[in-house]
């Protein structure tokens, strides 16, 4: 049995169950199938799920190590819990993994090692496959007024747009998203933790932007794979119809209320043309 429950553990492995104890179990089981070969800690936050949710995981049976839980009261929202088990790791080094993800073999080692190897590499992710293996897009650029206008008004492609790195060697890009990201100990302690401010949505914009203000890289690994079933996490939350509401308040924080109004009045405005242009 491997022995997660370490004084000193190497990494810890943050997750969030919101009303998703199918994929939870999953998640937790893949780790329990390909764990790290280094001491390791699995901390498990439930952000308040129905007692069904809450059940399935403290019933949970695991054969190489057992779950660090913390139950909410209530939704605390993405940051916030995240916060919570980052607040509990005793890691030297934290991955945030997703409850909708799992993990493929050596995928965590990968991510670990090569941190390791890399002096400036603030976060590390992996490469995202969709639930029948296809490679999911998970990279973008920050989404800059400038940018918007280039793409929105100017039609130069894929400058906002979420898309995979071509190159097959570890690459240096401005943002992942945080379904399977590997925070490095200079991070944790230049850039800290996430913003609870964000409740869902552009967390993972703000928290690479302050990576690279701090002075360290982003670096998508594509050698490491995880599985990532996209979407599955955030559907307890809010229909796709109403996604958009939980964007709003989130854009707000992250552009700044002028910056959030001129970049919707670009992409409100870029609409309208292409409606009279037809």
């Amino acid at each position: 049995m491997i022995n997660n429950i370490d004084d000193d553990p190497q990494i810890s492995i943050v997750i969030v169950n919101y009303n998703t104890p199918d994929l939870t179990v999953d998640c937790l089981k893949s780790i329990d199938k390909f764990p790290p070969k280094q001491n390791f800690e699995v901390v498990l936050v439930d952000n308040g799920s129905e007692k069904e949710s809450v059940n399935a995981l403290e019933n949970l049976s695991l054969k190489n190590f057992k779950v660090k839980m913390i139950f909410n009261g209530n939704n605390l929202g993405f940051a916030k819990a995240n916060n919570q088990g980052i607040k509990q790791a005793k890691g030297e080094y934290v991955l945030l993994l997703n409850s909708d993800t799992e993990v493929k073999p050596r995928s965590i080692d990968m991510l670990l090692e090569f941190a390791k190897t890399e002096g400036s590499v603030g976060a590390v992710g992996s490469k995202l496959l969709n639930s029948d293996g296809s490679v999911q897009a998970s990279a973008f650029r920050f989404p800059t007024i400038g940018r918007a206008i280039k793409q929105y008004w100017l039609g130069k492609k894929n400058l906002l747009d979420k898309y995979i790195p071509s190159d097959n060697q570890p690459t240096d890009v401005e943002v992942l998203v945080m379904a399977a990201l590997l925070i490095t100990p200079q991070t944790l302690k230049k850039v800290g933790l996430l913003d609870e401010r964000y409740f869902m949505f552009f967390e993972d914009f703000d928290y690479c932007r302050r990576i690279k203000q701090a002075g360290l890289k982003v670096f998508y690994l594509p050698e490491s794979e995880v599985i990532h079933h996209h979407g599955a996490s955030g559907k307890k939350i809010t229909d796709q119809a109403n996604q958009w509401r939980r964007l709003v308040p989130s854009s707000k924080i992250y552009h700044g209320i002028l910056g959030h109004c001129i970049y919707n009045f670009i992409l409100w405005s870029s609409q309208k043309m292409l409606q009279l242009s037809k």
